[in-house]
């Protein structure tokens, strides 16, 4: 399976845009995207993890298909807006790991059997 960075990941999907996709919806437009991408897997998770049943035509769709369309949007809008995701992960991570260091495990609701 390939393996790629966040930074290669960014200058693919800016390489993508510049080759194929003309040039980069406005950072509105992506947002709208992002917005109805994420719905796609809320409908995909609802159907395999809720209670919800596929319909005849969301028989073949596919929850990694769709993460994958979020993350390529999420991507169109960090390249536009200047974001480097990897140093914003990062930074994501240790604010998260700080924060968070032993509320996780004081918690009384994970404690015992996984779902």
């Amino acid at each position: 399976m390939p393996q790629i960075t966040l930074a290669e990941a960014q200058q693919r999907v800016d390489d993508w845009i510049r080759d194929v996709g003309v040039r980069y919806f406005s950072e509105l437009t992506n947002l709208a995207q992002l917005v109805e991408e994420v719905g796609e897997v809320a409908r995909v998770m609802g159907r395999t993890h809720g209670e919800q049943s596929f319909k005849p035509s969301d028989r073949r769709v596919e929850l990694a298909d769709e993460l994958a369309d979020v993350l390529f949007v999420l991507i169109c809008i960090a390249n536009q807006t200047g974001v480097d995701l990897t140093e914003a992960f990062c930074r994501s991570l240790e604010k998260k790991t700080e924060r968070d260091r032993d509320r996780h495990r004081r918690n009384e609701k994970l404690k015992g059997s996984q779902p």
